[in-house]
């Protein structure tokens, strides 16, 4: 389908950024853009997949090529989906529902925040297919709470994010003026006025259709809002959730399960004997640990440790980043930011297009890296220019 005349100067994941930052307020972009203290896992996340060359084959005849993908017994029409964002309704309109729309008609997955601020039950209903994505804290009455909810909601797969025993150091939402809940104020205010597409198209409209946005579902309950001069988020201690709480978990969830924040081939054999059905190797975004080894270096140990299905996540950005994955063992690939920003600039229109592009760029690599499906990717399509040892 040919884009609006409005998307046909969008030629990669990229440019969206760019529109963005001009549109949302400074506390909003920053907190969507930004990561932990120097930015140092955000950074190498970026240049792991320039560290890391493709090997092309040629005379192949790859006029039949498919880059669908099967997950979970379900076929997706590509390799990779839409990972979790938080406040996504905050930057766009309906944010969430937008993302998990596009996806459903692109017949890609997408993964719901548990710090979304649209109740988990209205964006199922609006695509059922959505994965839904929980924050849990060591505390068993909570989880089970959660879990009841997600069920009776309709989800039919659980990720789990494992990484953030302590909220990251996010220096960067204290200097760009975000906090959760936001705290009313002059320089809030004028944020908002100098940025009136975002004032009237999401933030008023939001506030006139469905009141104040809060936070749906980090709990059973519903949580803060998400501006409030008293208020204070639920930041329910997780430094002691660990892996027996995992264990209770797949006891009581039947359908898949999977695990997000890996970074350790051994975290990867014992998630695998605590019976989840796939892990996701990530980095936060760059947004917990600075410092955080890049998801695209520790993969291979990853997948040498386990033979459970190995997702990944954390800066990519270009159909070439998600065959190099592929070709390093990876089983499909999650994009977060880019999918946001596009909302912001075209709400479902503009997450189409997104996805549109990363398809294309997949196929067009595909034929020149002469492979017929993403099974051919191996590790015999990429090099190192810095050598490593590859399990």
């Amino acid at each position: 389908m040919r884009p609006s005349r409005r998307l046909e100067s969008f030629l990669a994941l990229k440019d969206f950024e760019r529109v963005a930052r001009r549109l949302l307020p400074r506390p909003v972009y920053g907190y969507v853009a930004g990561a932990a203290e120097d930015n140092d896992s955000f950074n190498a996340n970026t240049a792991a997949f320039a560290d890391l060359d493709l090997v092309p084959r040629v005379l192949m005849d790859v006029s039949k090529r498919s880059q669908r993908t099967t997950l979970f017994g379900r076929e997706y029409a590509a390799p990779f989906g839409i990972a979790p964002m938080g406040l996504s309704a905050l930057s766009a309109y309906r944010g969430d529902i937008v993302q998990a729309q596009a996806a459903a008609a692109a017949e890609i997955p997408m993964i719901l925040s548990g710090t979304s601020l649209i109740r988990m039950e209205d964006v199922i209903s609006a695509a059922p297919d959505t994965w839904f994505q929980a924050y849990l804290p060591g505390n068993t009455s909570r989880i089970d709470a959660l879990l009841d909810r997600v069920t009776a909601a309709g989800f039919e797969t659980l990720v789990v994010t494992i990484d953030i025993p302590v909220a990251g150091n996010r220096e960067n939402n204290t200097r760009n003026g975000f906090s959760t809940p936001l705290r009313p104020g002059i320089g809030l205010a004028l944020q908002g006025l100098t940025h009136p597409r975002w004032l009237v198209d999401t933030f008023a409209r939001t506030l006139a259709k469905y009141g104040m946005p809060h936070f749906e579902n980090s709990f059973a309950e519903r949580g803060a809002p998400i501006l409030s001069s008293n208020v204070l988020r639920d930041f329910t201690a997780r430094d002691h959730f660990n892996w027996d709480h995992i264990r209770h978990i797949r006891q009581r969830w039947k359908n898949p399960l999977i695990i997000k924040g890996i970074l350790h081939p051994e975290d990867a054999t014992i998630a695998q004997n605590t019976g989840v059905d796939a892990i996701i190797v990530s980095n936060h975004g760059g947004r917990q640990l600075d410092g955080a080894i890049a998801p695209l270096r520790i993969l291979p140990e990853i997948v040498a440790s386990t033979t459970l299905p190995v997702m990944i996540d954390s800066g990519f950005r270009r159909g070439s980043h998600i065959l190099k994955a592929l070709a390093l063992g990876a089983d499909f690939v999650f994009i977060g930011r880019p999918f946001n920003y596009a909302a912001v600039v075209a709400g479902r229109a503009g997450v189409a297009h997104a996805i549109t592009l990363v398809k294309a760029e997949v196929d067009r690599d595909m034929a020149m890296l002469g492979v017929i499906t993403c099974d051919d990717i191996t590790l015999d399509h990429v090099r190192f220019r810095h050598a490593r040892h590859i399990p």
